[in-house]
């Protein structure tokens, strides 16, 4: 899914301190990160919720590739690569002396057995779509591996560093979901579900060793739980926090820093394209302009969000702020509504996911559809029942959802994505994207992508989401913008 969901929690820290005298103690080295939501499985190749990279991504698994805290992409597993002139073939220069977890060497071999594993017919992974344009994979040494294309791919090296995309070994990918080995700077250690998972220093990682000896991820769904859990000292870092009204009396406390940073997270009123009457592009339009979306992100967000028109992140270079083509005109959308067969309005479903954007902001959607005619029957569902209804089984009028994945545009090109919209041109629009590396020609059709979308009003638009949190005011190294979904412990660590 877009992952789709890869939908949210992040990174933190804390630490035992252990005495060294009287008037001195060692720097802290365990930490616990409390994130809303637990992941169903611990294997990011095989599973659709953002939770799994929460954990996983760079601390447990890594990839030819890997997203920096700035979104820049950098070198992961592959120390060097080049691209051939028709930029058909990708040769990947793996560093030497990685090894799995369980002790085993990373060769090509296990890169083209993740690569090759992410397109087979019976693969589940979320974000296959995105590796569609590889054709084969050759081993030319150990540590030397070309990718080959079926058609030049510009957005290659970025896709690569999708946790989608990590390094996994043939001999352990059969327990990875529960008892995950790859090869990051932590190793696992234990899940106790419904509670938290645990991690420990890689003593045999390749590169930069970790700072901290232990990292606890504790899942708390509760908003006034994870309040208490903070304040009390048992979580030391949690982002994003899931009460932001909470956010001032934290910053109010020198105990704690406040991060008001940004994601990837553009949250919409996802619309289901083939499900009467949402089918007519007339009645998605009346929907957009019911949308006060200040209203709901002070509402339901106080006030951290930045409104967006489009799927599309406003911080990105070639954002196009098409914000004031879905205004909010109640009267607009009522005449939209008539002239779409529909003067009294109807009735339709919005089903809801855990995160407090989604219901908070579904209350509030709500009541805006009802003052144009639009009555919802709303039902607050568990990410397992989100993820089989809406996301796999398409049953549904409406939702809210955030979704997390980095330049993630490319979904509307998908047919049989949860929200069915099926435009030919718009996946010409991709396709040539997709074909080009040219910088100028790129922001042209990604430009070109966003106001196609905006024009056929596929979902309502909401805003942003911002990435914030509250970390002890101590600890340093925490990703303050979210890239991606990803809760990285790697260059986390306590001041003294």
């Amino acid at each position: 899914m877009t992952s789709a969901f890869k939908a949210l929690a992040f990174a933190g820290a804390l630490a035992v301190s252990t005495a060294l005298s009287p008037a001195a103690f060692a720097a802290k080295t365990d930490i616990t990160v409390g994130a809303q939501l637990e992941p169903p499985n611990l294997d990011p190749t095989s599973g659709a919720a953002g939770a799994i990279d929460t954990v996983t991504y760079s601390n447990i698994f890594e990839g030819l590739t890997r997203f920096g805290p700035d979104g820049s992409i950098n070198p992961g597993l592959a120390e060097s690569w080049s691209i051939s002139d028709d930029g058909k073939v990708y040769t990947f220069n793996l560093r030497k002396g990685v090894k799995f977890h369980d002790g085993t060497d990373m060769t090509a071999d296990d890169v083209k057995f993740s690569l090759e594993r992410i397109g087979a017919e019976e693969s589940t992974n979320a974000q296959k779509a995105l590796y569609a344009d590889i054709e084969s994979v050759e081993v030319v040494d150990p540590h030397t591996v070309k990718v080959m294309l079926s058609k030049p791919n510009g957005s290659m090296l970025f896709n690569l560093a999708w946790g989608d995309a990590v390094i996994v070994a043939p001999e352990t990918i059969a327990n990875n979901a529960t008892n995950p080995v790859g090869t990051g700077a932590f190793v696992f250690k234990d899940w106790v579900q419904g509670d938290r998972v645990e991690l420990e220093r890689n003593a045999d990682y390749w590169g930069e060793p970790a700072k901290l000896e232990k990292v606890t991820f504790k899942f708390i769904s509760d908003p006034n739980a994870a309040f208490a859990a903070v304040m009390a000292g048992d979580v030391d870092a949690f982002m994003p926090f899931p009460a932001p009204e909470n956010l001032p009396q934290f910053a109010a406390d020198p105990r704690f820093r406040v991060i008001a940073g940004s994601t990837e997270g553009e949250t919409i009123l996802s619309t289901n394209n083939k499900m009467p009457p949402l089918d007519n592009p007339k009645v998605r339009e009346a929907i957009a302009h019911a949308i006060d979306r200040q209203a709901i992100i002070d509402g339901a967000m106080f006030g951290y969000g930045t409104p967006i028109g489009t799927h599309f992140a406003p911080h990105h270079p070639s954002y196009l702020d098409l914000t004031a083509q879905s205004n909010y005109d109640p009267e607009k959308a009522k005449a939209l509504l008539a002239e779409a067969g529909h003067p009294d309005g109807f009735k339709t479903t919005l089903k809801l996911p855990p995160p407090s954007y989604a219901r908070r902001g579904g209350e509030i959607i709500a009541s805006q559809l009802r003052d144009i005619g639009i009555e919802t029957e709303i039902s607050n569902l568990e990410w397992a029942q989100w993820l089989e209804q809406v996301f796999k089984g398409k049953d549904y009028g409406l939702t809210i959802v955030s979704h997390t994945e980095p330049f993630d545009i490319g979904i509307y090109a998908r047919p049989d994505y949860y929200f069915q919209y099926d435009n030919p041109e718009f996946q010409k629009i991709i396709e040539d994207l997709n074909n080009t590396a040219d910088p100028e020609e790129r922001d042209r059709l990604v430009k070109q992508a966003q106001k196609k979308i905006a024009d056929d009003y596929v979902n309502g638009y909401l805003f942003q989401l911002a990435n914030t949190g509250v970390v002890n005011a101590k600890l340093q190294g925490v990703w303050e913008n979210a890239p991606t979904q990803a809760a990285d412990m790697t260059a986390v660590y306590w001041e003294d």
